[in-house]
């Protein structure tokens, strides 16, 4: 008899512990309040199920598009209802790091319904990053008029290193990130080839006059920047319009950049990062007068993702700072910015979360969306 009450004595104390736990698993992953300075603030899920969620962009009736890395869009409700794939979507090549990634509305687009989609476009000999236009119909979940307006001009084997991320300029010209391919590093520096650069195009895949490198004997008219390794998030600078990016290093080196129109970002011959494997030291050092300093690094690397100014009024005493989603590091990086656009404080957010914060983005209610990679959720900060 005794053992028997023991026993259940037992069994009801684990169950409380039991309970306990997962309160308090919960607290962390949703709803868990934290404190930025004088802002109180609450993570709120708003959307799960979701598979590897890589981009997120809001249409003007307050809907979410959400590509999954596998090849999949969604469109998500402003009270988080995920749809059933959308059709329509380009064969992408879902491998490594490759699969269904950006996806940004047109500035227009309640007059055109149109999307542009990036993604790893499967080919003969590899795969290659692509940008394909679209019409979207969000009711009847359908892609019409879908056609390739851009795609690098190499395809290699390998699954690493795709870049990007499409952000509209001000003129209503579309930039868009090129990873190095991992394995073919020191075409970053190559002027005719698009690999570890940002380019910059018209809508329709044309190329601007203005672009830097128009004309040039030797260089691919697209090009605005180059010697980049690897930038998965970018943003425009809301006072300057100036593009902003992050982009990976290897071990140490990932950094923040202020893109400007032909200059020199230095991968591989200028970086902080070291090999892999062995340690050493990429290039020749950390800086040369041709090559743009970064606004900021970090050593040891983070594995910075999606990025965004935040501008809005649901917590005002960040406004103006950059977020910045991490993968390695699992976190939001707050980056505080001084006159100039100088970097002058970094604060992390969400480290108790354990979760690969994939992309960052303002919502129209003024509030930062994240996309937790890990668990395949939509969550929101909200003022606690």
């Amino acid at each position: 008899m005794s053992s028997i009450r023991i026993s259940g004595t037992l069994l009801a104390l684990a169950a409380v512990l039991t309970l306990a736990a997962l309160a308090s698993r919960g607290a962390a992953q949703s709803g868990a309040p934290l404190r930025s300075g004088a802002v109180s603030l609450k993570v709120t899920e708003i959307a799960g199920g979701l598979q590897t969620p890589w981009s997120l962009a809001f249409l003007p009736d307050g809907r979410m598009l959400v590509t999954e890395r596998p090849g999949r869009l969604r469109v998500v409700s402003p009270t988080g209802a995920v749809s059933q794939p959308v059709s329509g979507v380009p064969q992408v090549h879902a491998r490594g790091q490759g699969g269904l990634l950006d996806v940004v509305a047109s500035p227009s687009f309640a007059s055109d319904q149109t999307i542009f989609l990036s993604y790893a476009q499967p080919t003969a000999r590899g795969a290659r990053t692509a940008v394909a236009r679209a019409r979207l119909d969000a009711d009847a979940l359908r892609l019409s008029d879908v056609k390739v307006i851009f795609a690098q001009n190499e395809d290699p084997a390998g699954n690493n290193h795709w870049g990007s991320r499409l952000v509209f300029g001000r003129d209503g010209n579309l930039f868009v990130t090129l990873g190095d391919r991992f394995d073919h590093r020191d075409r970053a520096q190559d002027l005719g080839s698009h690999l570890g650069k940002v380019v910059r195009i018209r809508p329709d895949g044309s190329v601007p006059p203005d672009n830097p490198f128009v004309g040039r004997a030797g260089a691919l008219p697209e090009i605005w920047s180059y010697g980049h390794r690897n930038v998965q998030g970018a943003a425009l600078h809301p006072q300057s319009g100036v593009l902003w990016i992050n982009e990976h290093g290897p071990q140490g080196g990932d950094e923040v950049n202020a893109v400007l129109p032909g200059r020199n970002y230095g991968w591989p011959v200028i970086t902080y990062g070291r090999e892999y494997v062995t340690g050493f030291k990429i290039g020749d050092g950390t800086e040369r007068d041709d090559v743009e300093p970064p606004r900021h690094q970090w050593t040891p690397s983070i594995a910075p993702s999606g990025m965004c100014f935040y501008t809005g009024d649901a917590y005002p005493q960040w406004r103006g700072s950059v977020f910045v989603g991490a993968l390695k590091f699992q976190m939001l990086v707050r980056l505080e910015l001084g006159e100039g656009g100088k970097v002058v404080r970094e604060e992390r957010l969400l480290t108790d979360l354990g979760k690969r914060i994939r992309h960052v983005s303002q919502g129209p209610d003024g509030r930062l969306y994240l996309l937790d990679e890990t668990d395949g959720r939509i969550l929101r900060l909200d003022p606690a």
